[in-house]
Parts: C-alpha cells; sequence; structure tokens
C-alpha cells in the first residue's frame, strides 16, 4: 500500500472547503441525534424506570453519541465520495499529482472519521447541558479516541460500498439494510438483555454493538475485562476494513 503523509494534505484540502458549510452542516449533524435524546431520552424516559440504577437518558446518551460518528462518517464516505468520484472527478485531479490513490483515499476516510467527530463533539456538548456528561475528564478524552477510531471503521466500511456503486440508489441496500437495522439492534436504545438468543448471537457480528458496548463503559467508568474483546472486535475490523476500502477505490479509480 502506496501511502505518504500526502493523505494529510487530501484532508487538509477538505477541512479548507468544509469552511463554507460549516454552520449548515453543523445544525444537519445535530437535528437526528437531538431528536432522538429528546423524544426517547426525555419523552419516553418519563414513562421508564432505571437502567442499572440510572436514568434512561445517561442510558441512552452513550449509544446515540456513538451512532451520530457512525452516520457521520458513513453517509460522507457514500455519498461525498461518490460525488468526488463521479461528478466532481476530483480523485482523478488528485492522482495526476504526486498524490497517490492510496493517499487521496485515506484522506477523504479520515475526513469522514472527522466528520463523526465532529457530530459526536456536538452530540456529547448537548448531552452535557441535559445533565449527562463523561465520569471525568480523562473518560472524555478516551470518548474522543473512540469517536476517531469508530469513525476511521464506519467511514472505511463506506469506502467498501462506494468502491462498488454505479449510481446513489445503490447506497440504500447499504443504509436500510445494514445501517438502519444496526441502529435498532445494537443496544443503542434499549439493552440486549431481553433479545432472543438468536437475536443476541447476530448482535454480536454487528460492529456497532461493540462500539456501543465500549462508549457505555467509558462514560460510566466501569471497565469489565470482557471490554478489551470489543476493542479487539473493532480494532481487527477497522484494519481489515481500511486495507480493503482502499485498495477496492484505488482498483476502480486506476483502471
Amino acid at each position: 500500500m502506496n501511502l505518504s503523509r500526502r493523505a494529510f494534505l487530501v484532508f487538509y484540502r477538505n477541512l479548507v472547503s468544509y469552511k463554507r458549510f460549516v454552520v449548515s452542516t453543523f445544525f444537519a449533524s445535530l437535528i437526528q441525534p437531538l431528536f432522538y435524546l429528546v423524544t426517547f431520552g426525555i419523552g419516553m424516559g418519563a414513562y421508564m424506570g432505571q437502567f442499572g440504577g440510572k436514568t434512561y437518558l445517561s442510558f441512552l446518551v452513550p449509544g446515540v453519541l456513538i451512532s451520530s460518528v457512525m452516520m457521520s462518517s458513513t453517509f460522507e464516505s457514500l455519498y461525498g465520495a461518490f460525488v468526488k468520484m463521479i461528478h466532481e472527478r476530483l480523485y482523478d485531479s488528485l492522482i495526476a499529482t504526486p498524490v497517490s490513490a492510496e493517499d487521496a483515499v485515506t484522506g477523504d476516510i479520515l475526513w469522514g472519521a472527522f466528520r463523526g467527530l465532529i457530530s459526536g463533539g456536538l452530540m456529547m456538548a448537548v448531552a452535557f447541558f441535559m445533565g449527562v456528561f463523561p465520569v471525568s475528564a480523562f473518560a472524555g478524552l478516551l470518548l474522543t479516541v473512540l469517536m476517531v477510531l469508530i469513525g476511521i471503521m464506519f467511514g472505511s466500511m463506506g469506502m467498501i460500498v462506494t468502491s462498488y456503486a454505479p449510481n446513489f440508489d445503490f447506497f440504500n441496500y447499504y443504509t436500510e439494510l445494514v445501517i438502519t437495522p444496526m441502529l435498532f439492534f445494537s443496544g443503542v436504545f434499549f439493552p440486549l438483555d431481553n433479545f432472543p438468543g438468536w437475536m443476541k448471537t447476530l448482535a454480536q457480528f454487528l460492529p456497532l454493538t461493540h462500539a456501543v458496548e465500549i462508549s457505555r463503559a467509558v462514560y460510566a467508568g466501569v471497565y469489565p475485562k470482557g471490554l478489551l474483546l470489543h476493542l479487539a472486535f473493532i480494532l481487527g475490523l477497522t484494519a481489515v476494513a481500511f486495507w480493503f476500502g482502499v485498495m477496492r477505490m484505488k482498483k476502480r479509480l486506476i483502471k
């Protein structure tokens, strides 16, 4: 894999371009997660009991935070990358310079992770004002690292899908058949304890499940031994998805 520091130049190019849309995208990044916090956390939470000695809102926040990272990084690597590849022909322009195809794709995966970090950071700020915050400043730092890692993972997975996409409609298969079900069956909105056995088993193969488990543990400052297995799953999937996503996009860009 021909990677260099030029990947960060691609990231910087995206950052400079992003300045024109920063206000509108900030609001867009807040709408859906804020909707979940208000309707589920406050509205439904008023009719629900305690979850492990915590309010439903406290249970909900770590999962919604990670899911907002997932959504932002995924959509950036799907629609954002596809527009650059097909409509703007930006990748063609980049790889005509000393920037390699691997650099260009890696820069965009990092950019997707950054967009996810923005969404997660905004969500954390909103939760803070609603009275839910990490147990310590160190936990907040760990959550930041986790959000970057999750952003790279889902950004890489999104790049894999983009590498096969003939048009925008193709993305509906991934968003409707993978991302949306994962949002509801990974323990974001309710515990997995009362799920049927087969569904619990299925949930363990969903990357969001492991990300949510780590997020809740870090928020509470409680780190059980099983947390290392969740982290190993995420690190392994991230490494494989990153490598495959970069190589698949390189193959499509250089025909």
